[in-house]
């Protein structure tokens, strides 16, 4: 499915050779991310909302409050959004200042959002959501109620307008300036969570809690 992705909007102009339409490639950077920036046109004006976003099968979701622009604009002008999901990967360090660069990878997806009406699917999507944040938390929780799933909405698009761009190698200099006396190369980005740090309202209530698996 290696071209399954690209239409004449999601064709890459600037940069093509650090461009793909793999949908797997896609899907997984989707998969490794949990924010992307939801970009959308209202009155002539762009906004772009920084969200959380899950993935099931062929769909991309977010949520918001159910009056929130990213969700209930759409809604109302029913126009294609603009999402961008990125990863940083390393700092690229090159011997000139303007070869510096950044090794990444990121997905720019295209589409029409769907609302999500249904209540048990909407729940069936906390789940979900819930479940890529940390598994196995959603049993432990206070079931949600009708004000909470009526206050949230969910929307999604259909994945199948996007493009992938990455870059993952060292710098590139001028030949000239290889000699030049200072270090070159890349500083990889290693991600990982810290302690836990337990709700001080919990401290005082409760025997410590096992903090939970997180994402």
């Amino acid at each position: 499915m290696s071209q399954a992705l690209e239409t004449p909007l999601s064709k890459v102009k600037r940069g093509p050779n650090r461009a793909s339409y793999d949908k797997q490639q896609a899907l997984d950077i989707i998969d490794g991310a949990l924010m992307c920036h939801v970009g959308q046109t209202k009155d002539g004006q762009v906004f772009v909302t920084p969200t959380c976003h899950w993935r099931e099968g062929d769909y991309f979701y977010w949520h918001a409050h159910s009056k929130a622009r990213n969700v209930k604009g759409p809604i109302d002008d029913p126009e294609k959004v603009c999402i961008n999901v990125s990863l940083l990967d390393g700092l690229v360090m090159a011997r000139s200042a303007m070869h510096h660069s950044v090794n990444y990878r990121s997905v720019t997806l295209f589409g029409v959002p769907e609302r999500v009406e249904d209540n048990d699917e909407k729940v069936r999507q906390f789940k979900l959501f819930l479940d890529k944040v940390s598994p196995g938390r959603w049993e432990t929780l206070r079931p949600v109620n009708e004000t909470e799933i009526k206050a949230t909405g969910v929307v999604r698009i259909k994945i199948e307008e996007a493009s992938v761009k990455f870059r993952a190698e060292p710098p590139i200099d001028a030949p000239e300036d290889y000699n030049w006396p200072v270090w070159a190369g890349v500083i990889p980005l290693e991600r990982s969570w810290g302690t836990p740090q337990t709700d001080p309202v919990q401290q005082q209530i409760f025997a410590p809690a096992k903090p939970p698996e997180a994402f």
